[in-house]
């Protein structure tokens, strides 16, 4: 189902300004990354690096009669074929240059995104894995977007590629309608942006199946890893006939993908019968008001308990 069959519909009662009022965002940085090495060990870097997938080879490093090497990984899809020379590769180990690696220490390539770490070679792919400079995925849920940045990079692109509002203040008011809320697909969502704390976080409105039943859910993400999410919390409300759900919780960090969230159903759910009778009248056309507000924990410096900081 396109993207535009639900309309999201700002309520100014909390005076949520457009995207034209956000903070001007830094200049982007895009998702490439640099594997800048210092110049001493330029020349091994290159002569570890896959003459096929370019990527940096770990044991078993495979070699032809002749000298040219590979990685293990590439060595099948060459068909045994040396990709230099196509002489047969045999299964003839390059010791040598296995042992070279083990003598480096090398930055981690996400070395220009503000990363300091040194790692012996064999180290250094653990790391990255997890490495918290690394670049974010695009937090979209509408398609598999494959875009990856920082964060004022991403803001940019999901203001500018995919046309998400962009708000700013720590408390949202919005009005979800659907013309027809029989026709429930996996397809069928919302995004929108807020700015707060000088942070950016994503509200996820979406309607799915759960099992043989159509529900609709709403959850928070935060553009930022997880520790400094938890440095956040949030509260969902809907209702409607003097009836009201709450939900409060802390916002997932966008390194969880919306799927996972969702299908862990981490967030306010609405049973369908149950947002019809929200949504009053004839219960044949979808109308929710979802509120909610964004706060951040602080210290407590005579409990050490944790006090809500709310935004002004």
């Amino acid at each position: 189902m396109e993207s535009d069959s639900i309309d999201c519909m700002v309520i100014d009662d909390d005076e949520i300004h457009h995207h034209n009022h956000l903070p001007s965002l830094s200049k982007p940085r895009s998702s490439c990354v640099s594997s800048a090495v210092h110049p001493s060990t330029t020349s091994v870097h290159e002569l570890l690096e896959c003459p096929v997938c370019t990527n940096s080879m770990y044991p078993p490093i495979h070699q032809c009669h002749n000298g040219h090497t590979l990685c293990s990984a590439c060595k099948t899809r060459v068909h045994n074929r040396c990709p230099t020379c196509r002489q047969e590769l045999g299964d003839i180990r390059c010791l040598a240059l296995e042992k070279v690696a083990e003598s480096l220490e090398l930055p981690c390539k996400y070395m220009s995104l503000g990363c300091p770490e040194i790692f012996p070679y064999y180290s250094k792919l653990k790391h990255e894995a997890l490495c918290n400079f690394r670049p974010y995925n695009c937090p979209y849920a509408g398609a598999e977007c494959a875009v990856v940045g920082d964060i004022p990079f991403l803001v940019a692109h999901l203001r500018d590629d995919h046309k998400v509002d962009m708000h700013s203040g720590c408390t949202f008011n919005h009005r979800y309608v659907k013309s027809n809320p029989r026709e429930v697909e996996n397809a069928t969502w919302m995004l929108t942006v807020f700015h707060c704390f000088g942070q950016y976080f994503c509200l996820h409105f979406e309607a799915f199946q759960l099992g043989m039943a159509p529900v609709y859910m709403a959850f928070l993400r935060f553009m930022g890893d997880e520790i400094e999410a938890r440095n956040y919390s949030y509260s969902l409300e809907v209702g409607g006939n003097g009836r009201k759900l709450i939900w409060e919780g802390t916002p997932r960090s966008i390194r969880d993908s919306h799927l996972k969230v969702r299908d862990g159903h981490d967030g306010l759910i609405i049973q369908r019968n149950m947002a019809l009778f929200f949504s009053g009248g004839d219960r044949k056309e979808l109308k929710l008001r979802v509120t909610g507000r964004i706060w951040k924990e602080q210290q407590n410096p005579d409990g050490g308990a944790c006090i809500p900081n709310l935004c002004s």
